[in-house]
Parts: C-alpha cells; sequence; structure tokens
C-alpha cells in the first residue's frame, strides 16, 4: 500500500498537495498556495517521497522527506482519518532515530495528530513566507 513516488504520480501528488494545502490552512490566502505550486512541483522529485494507495495508480496520500526531516504528509480529503497518515508516518520513523517537521500552529488537526504519533513541541517559531506561528515538533525513536 506504501511505495515510492513514480514520476506517473506527480499531478496527483500536486492535486493533493494543493487541496490538502486549502483545507488545512484556511488561515493564509489561497493565492499564497497557488504561487508556490511551480516551485513545489520542481521540487518534489528531489525529495524522498512514498504516496499511499489503496488501488492502484491511484494515490490517497503521500510524505516528503528530505533526510530526517518531513516535509509534509498529504491525505486526500475523504480519506482522512482512515490511517493513511499514520501509516506513512510508520514509514518515515523505520530506521530512524529522531524526526522532525514544522507545523502551523494554527493547524491544530495536524498539530493532534504529530501529539498522538508521539512528536512532541520543541519549540515555537515563525514562517517569514506566510507571517503565521509554527511549531518545530521532534518525535525520537528508541535508543539503539
Amino acid at each position: 500500500m506504501v511505495r515510492k513516488f513514480e514520476e506517473k504520480d506527480l499531478e496527483t501528488v500536486m492535486e493533493l498537495w494543493l487541496a490538502g494545502n486549502l483545507q488545512a490552512h484556511s488561515f493564509i490566502p489561497e493565492q499564497y498556495w497557488k504561487d508556490s505550486q511551480k516551485l513545489v512541483r520542481d521540487l518534489l522529485p528531489g525529495a524522498a517521497l512514498y504516496v499511499y494507495e489503496e488501488e492502484a495508480g491511484c494515490p490517497d496520500g503521500f510524505i516528503g522527506l528530505n533526510g530526517d526531516y518531513i516535509e509534509g504528509i498529504f491525505v486526500r480529503g475523504e480519506k482522512r482519518s482512515g490511517g493513511i497518515g499514520t501509516a506513512l508516518l510508520d514509514l518515515a520513523k523505520k530506521g530512524r532515530s529522531a524526526l522532525t517537521l514544522r507545523v502551523y500552529q494554527k493547524n491544530e488537526r495536524a498539530v493532534k495528530f504529530y501529539l498522538r504519533n508521539g512528536f512532541r513541541i520543541r519549540e515555537e517559531g515563525f514562517d517569514e513566507g506566510t507571517g503565521e506561528k509554527e511549531y518545530e515538533m521532534v518525535w525520537k525513536g528508541e535508543e539503539r
């Protein structure tokens, strides 16, 4: 169900990225996300991407990783709260002793999701691009 990103997934992943940002970040002007699409499209193939699909060829979610940093987890709206985000996060945790990420403070659903999955808030910050407050969150695995 979770597999590595393939070039054929790019359009679906971009749709998931835009829809997810618009739904989760209604406190940020829609145009910000639309203006960011080209940059994200150019950067996505450089990240370690994994997609979740229940039906072959139809990704329902994805995670982007840059080393031990989670760039983002996006799940199709109607599929949220069904275990997809957790499955993607579990994949990211495998073989790692720590993970970090940044999440907007106003995105309460995501903050609660990460807290439920073993992350803690390390510090508060500020995203200069949007002017929004954010948390840096960290997950520490078991000591090896």
